[in-house]
């Protein structure tokens, strides 16, 4: 069943566990079967939007681990208390919302959360998706082995820095040769105007109706990929970016080498 947009989501069709990792519980919500994906919500919290992305990574034939790492779950995205969520997130520990010459130190906590989820559900490897306060996270995820088909959805951090990311010179290089060591992928998306990356949607195709107070109010320009500002409909530049992106982790997890899938004899011959 779809769940509805404008209500608060219950959840229900996930598990929800409480995992410890590294000295550290969150709630994390689970659900699928298949390879291991890693659906980090954006800011402020998983809202209905983020909750259906995770359903669409789901029925795409894949294991949903959704870590609950700020505001209320399920909750739609009040201005008021999004801004309050945000604020907080900005001078906690874990996140490093200013100068991107390190990595967010939850990080840590998700390449733990990452290398579980593939000793869990096993096959190749983890996928991971961040967005917005977390749009970097999924790179410097790449540290660990586990991870092989990162994406990274409007990525805002370093937030006095909008050309930055939050990575350590160290940890940039690091990535960088494991790319080219595993002939690996790293896909990016934004808006053109996004005001705070390699796949640029133009503005006009971001979804402008019917969107929660914090979008409309606080972020106040196309800026959610694949949750508030993706138009559900057929031919939309958003839908073919989510397409897109469970295509890729459907070649990464499954497998089957490109160079493999490319020597495959088609269906046809």
């Amino acid at each position: 069943m779809t769940q509805p947009m404008d209500r608060t989501d219950p959840l229900d069709d996930f598990t929800r566990r409480e995992i410890t990792l590294d000295g550290a519980t969150k709630a994390v919500y689970v659900a699928g079967t298949g390879p291991a994906v890693i659906v980090m919500t954006e800011m402020p919290g998983i809202s209905p939007h983020v909750a259906r992305f995770a359903r669409w990574v789901r029925d795409a034939g894949f294991t949903v681990y959704m870590p609950s790492m700020f505001g209320r779950d399920g909750a739609v995205p009040d201005a008021e208390e999004g801004k309050a969520v945000f604020q907080r997130a900005c001078v906690s520990a874990e996140f490093r919302a200013f100068a991107g010459n390190a990595s967010s130190p939850v990080t840590q906590w998700l390449r733990a959360l990452a290398r579980l989820a593939h000793a869990e559900c096993g096959g190749p490897g983890v996928g991971a998706i961040g967005m917005c306060f977390t749009g970097n996270f999924a790179l410097t995820m790449m540290l660990e082995p586990a991870v092989l088909a990162p994406v990274l959805s409007q990525p805002s951090l370093p937030l006095d820095n909008p050309g930055g990311i939050e990575i350590s010179q160290e940890e940039i290089a690091q990535v960088r040769q494991r790319l080219e060591r595993e002939d690996l992928t790293v896909m990016a998306y934004r808006f053109e105007g996004d005001r705070f990356v390699a796949r640029v949607l133009p503005d006009s195709a971001a979804n402008t109706r019917d969107l929660p107070s914090f979008f409309s109010q606080v972020v106040a320009s196309p800026h959610s990929v694949v949750t508030a500002h993706l138009i559900d409909e057929a031919g939309q530049p958003t839908i073919a970016a989510r397409d897109e992106i469970l295509s890729f982790f459907a070649r990464r997890l499954s497998g089957v080498s490109d160079q493999a899938r490319a020597e495959a004899p088609s269906a046809g011959s």
